[in-house]
């Protein structure tokens, strides 16, 4: 395996060079949150303000562009910026802005348009104000947000009924610390807000705004601090924290707890086998008795060594993530960064899934190479193809920014044709050829073993819940924060706690499967295989469930388009889950069963 430690080091190595992206955020400074060049500028120059998205506050991948809600358009048309594919993925869509906002030039009152509205457009901004939508801006690269209108409920004669209300008038604060640009806000006012309810036919208002400009000491570097406590996204830290150490100790404890009757029953066990009495061996019973079947080879082996090839590239892939993460390279608001760093790493390690699932597959005797091959290929990117064709099909139907551009698809589709299947076969290769073998302490009988009838909570979907169970306590704290950061407005910018989570998860789930195992074995049941990788990925599915907690419970997502794309893509992340995670559940059973069996004689 030490080949396939080198390969990931050196694909770690390419990763920095293959994608430009990834190479100007790593050269940020201070922890990466910035780079280290930022834009100067002298007085009056036109600082451009684009528009990326609108939509409902409470449907975060519901989002449109920002031209279509009829407002004022710049007089020159509408310009649109090239963004770089992860800025297209996160479904940004830059526009030009009618708003003129030179570099330190305080505007008072600057009239944009008078729009005469009909009842057409009245229509689109009454849905964007009932649906609470807000827009999304950049200036300079600093997100800024506000919301198109508010709703009034009026009481009269005892009868109620909602008035909408149009903001026409954008105040921009926004600071300066010499020739740079430091921070931007924007705020509404309410009394210059049009009256657009259902008994108004027309209405031409007049769109304004005005610009203050404010120096402050702020380092360039520490101007994106202020959005990692942005008013729309606390962060309550040492809540968090107490959180997280209250419930991993939890769970430690009982790992412990477990990890201690466990050692205690194995130790009686190796006394008990290691003596010399022939009256024993003739009694002999527990997971000694199947020592000429633990180690025969799974069923459909073929699907099996694909599933522990993509469990190891996934599992690799977080590895180089986390490692990006904890060196600052996804700053908050970093539009896109994670994205491209998801889709060239997978890209780039495809190789891992293609040695790994080869490698085990020739050690399990096996002849159909090119058809493991093609599997590891397809295992993953297979269903994640086919969810992402039916959502970018909805999110084209309701012209969604969610919706890949026809070019970035092409992008996409040519880096999996041209990097992934290439490294992926690349990978095949060099673990067919791979002249390890698998190491098995015992011999394996020619006919398997007849395994006793066993009591309902020993089979399969009993244990998986009880293995499931233990490492989903250990992060469901946390997952609260992260879906409210990929399916919400809050900034996720903690990575170092994410980072203990994920180790504990992965200790608590090879031990789990661990213990699971043995208690499989000891009832004399020798099929440990597909067991062992179906308990450790159990957690993906405890995740999927939470998913519906958290979309009934804990949010205020609604409407077809938002629910598909919760629960198709939370599915795929799910799945991707329980293949790493099932993946590190066997290979601990596998390392355990061989030291176990290799301390006892075996014939």
């Amino acid at each position: 395996m030490r080949v396939l430690h080198l390969v990931s080091f050196l694909f770690l190595g390419i990763c920095a060079s293959a994608s430009r992206d990834l190479v100007d955020q790593v050269d940020a400074s201070e922890h990466g949150r910035q780079l280290l060049a930022g834009n100067a500028f002298k007085l009056g120059d036109d600082v451009p303000l684009w528009a990326s998205k609108v939509g409902p506050f409470s449907n975060p991948s519901e989002t449109y562009e920002f031209t279509s809600l009829p407002f004022c358009q710049p007089k020159e048309g509408v310009k649109w910026k090239t963004l770089h594919l992860g800025e297209v993925v996160d479904a940004n869509r830059m526009a030009s802005t009618p708003y003129t906002l030179n570099f330190k030039e305080d505007k008072t009152d600057l009239e944009v348009c008078t729009l005469a509205l009909g009842s057409a457009e009245l229509s689109k901004f009454r849905k964007a104000v009932e649906e609470d939508w807000y827009f999304q801006m950049y200036y300079d690269d600093l997100p800024v947000w506000g919301f198109i209108g508010k709703m009034e409920k009026i009481i009269k004669q005892g009868v109620s009924e909602f008035r909408y209300h149009l903001f026409t008038h954008i105040d921009f604060d926004i600071k300066f610390n010499n020739d740079k640009v430091i921070e931007i806000s924007v705020s509404t006012d309410p009394s210059r807000a049009v009256d657009i309810s259902d008994d108004i036919v027309s209405v031409a208002p007049a769109f304004t705004y005005s610009v203050r400009w404010t120096s402050v000491s702020t380092p360039y570097e520490r101007r994106l601090q202020r959005y990692e406590r942005f008013p729309l996204n606390p962060v309550h830290l040492e809540i968090h924290w107490f959180s997280i150490i209250n419930s991993c100790v939890t769970v430690l404890l009982l790992t412990g707890f477990l990890a201690t009757i466990l050692m205690r029953v194995l130790k009686a066990d190796f006394i008990k086998y290691s003596r010399d009495d022939p009256a024993a061996e003739e009694e002999d019973a527990g997971w000694k008795y199947v020592h000429g079947d633990v180690f025969r080879y799974p069923a459909a082996k073929n699907l099996f060594c694909a599933f522990i090839g993509t469990g190891t590239q996934i599992f690799y892939l977080s590895l180089f993530i986390f490692a990006l993460a904890l060196v600052g390279v996804f700053y908050p608001y970093n539009r896109g960064g994670l994205y491209t760093a998801l889709i060239v790493l997978y890209a780039l390690t495809a190789s891992v899934a293609g040695f790994v699932a080869a490698s085990y597959y020739k050690q399990m005797e096996g002849e159909l190479w090119v058809r493991n091959i093609l599997l590891t290929c397809f295992i993953f990117c297979g269903p994640f193809f086919l969810m992402f064709s039916f959502l970018n099909t909805v999110a084209i139907v309701y012209k969604s920014t969610a919706a890949l551009p026809f070019g970035t698809i092409v992008i996409v589709i040519v880096l999996w044709s041209v990097v992934t299947i290439p490294l992926t076969v690349f990978g095949g290769i060099a673990g067919k050829n791979n002249k390890s073998e698998f190491s098995a302490p015992c011999r394996t009988n020619k006919y398997p073993r007849e395994i006793p009838e066993l009591p309902w909570y020993r089979t399969t979907v009993p244990q998986m819940i009880m293995a499931g169970f233990l490492p989903f306590s250990a992060i469901y704290v946390e997952l609260y924060y992260i879906f409210a950061s990929v399916w919400g407005h809050k900034v996720y910018i903690i990575w170092s706690i994410l980072a203990i989570v994920y180790i504990i998860l992965i200790i608590v789930t090879a031990f789990i499967t661990i213990a699971l195992t043995y208690f499989q074995l000891a009832v004399e049941d020798h099929l440990w295989w597909w067991r062992s990788f179906l308990c450790g990925g159990s957690t993906g599915i405890f995740v999927y469930g939470y998913c519906f907690y958290y979309y009934f419970a804990r949010s205020d997502m609604s409407g077809f388009m938002q629910t598909a794309f919760f629960f198709g893509y939370m599915a795929c992340v799910c799945f991707g889950f329980f293949l790493m995670l099932g993946t590190i559940g066997w290979r601990a059973s596998l390392v355990f069963v061989r030291q176990i069996y290799k301390a006892i004689k075996c014939e």
